[in-house]
């Protein structure tokens, strides 16, 4: 059914403006320019217009270190924003455009953390939409990925929290998709995994970075899998009580809502 014309068009003026005020920051004239301004609108919880500053320094520089990896951050924080839980085309072109981004600023500077880091967040995350064999073929790349970032910067809470959830996800495998990737894909690296360095992991992205609410959610998930109820629920708690920082931290405090009531039905 066609709109009428008299709702159509505030929407176009309003896209007309945007376009407009938008039009003199993205005409900044250097790399630098276009990063400070894409870190800007991050911290202004605006995905969408980070992104286009940094794809703006990469057109400047395609292989810019931070263009790059501040560049697939923000196409993780869109595709998150589209779910996990069924096929979507858009979301995972932005995963794939996410590990390539990574990937050339790992290309570019061997020795930045970040780097290492927003690949290891690309692949892991694109994972989690895939199947148990293709998940399992690219486990190794997250755990390396995440292991090289700690050795570049010990105290990268980011790179703690994706070991402690890798380590949970192959622990909540089946035995028998543990047997099936030691045995028929080569993945003995799986042996590796333990619930306790699922926690370990998790708590030391807690303990480096209090406030960020991911991390306390994915902890609590993790006691709730060991039946530690009530470290869980304390988990739980420091959620609820904490403010909003990140832009999907609402997601998340709804998750532990989630997560809460199941625990109270126990």
């Amino acid at each position: 059914m066609t709109q009428p014309r008299s709702l159509l068009l505030p929407r176009v003026i309003a896209a007309v403006l945007s376009l407009v005020l938008l039009a003199p920051a993205l005409s900044a004239q250097s790399v630098a320019d276009h990063v400070a301004l894409g870190v800007a609108a991050n911290d202004a919880h605006d995905p969408r217009t980070a992104l286009l500053h940094f794809q703006a320094a990469r057109d400047l520089d395609s292989m810019n270190y931070e263009a790059n990896w501040r560049g697939a951050l923000t196409l993780l924080t869109l595709a998150e924003q589209l779910g996990t839980r069924s096929k979507n085309p858009e979301r995972d072109s932005l995963y794939a455009l996410a590990e390539r981004y990574a990937r050339l600023a790992v290309a570019r500077d061997p020795a930045g953390a970040d780097g290492h880091f927003a690949l290891a967040a690309s692949v892991g995350e694109a994972s989690l939409t895939m199947g148990k064999k293709q998940r399992i073929r690219r486990a190794k790349v997250v755990r390396s990925e995440a292991l090289r970032t700690l050795a570049l910067n010990p105290r990268h809470d980011g790179a703690y929290h994706i070991l402690g959830r890798w380590n949970a996800e192959i622990m909540r495998l089946s035995g028998f998709s543990r047997f099936f990737a030691k045995s028929f894909l080569g993945a003995g690296i799986f042996k590796e995994a333990s619930w306790s360095k699922a926690i370990y992991n998790m708590e030391k992205a807690v303990e480096l970075d209090p406030g960020r609410i991911y991390h306390h959610l994915e902890l609590a998930e993790i006691y709730a899998d060991r039946e530690r109820y009530q470290d869980a629920e304390t988990q739980l708690r420091l959620v609820d009580s904490l403010p909003l920082r990140e832009i999907m931290d609402s997601v998340y405090k709804r998750d532990a809502a989630t997560l809460q009531r199941r625990l109270a039905k126990r």
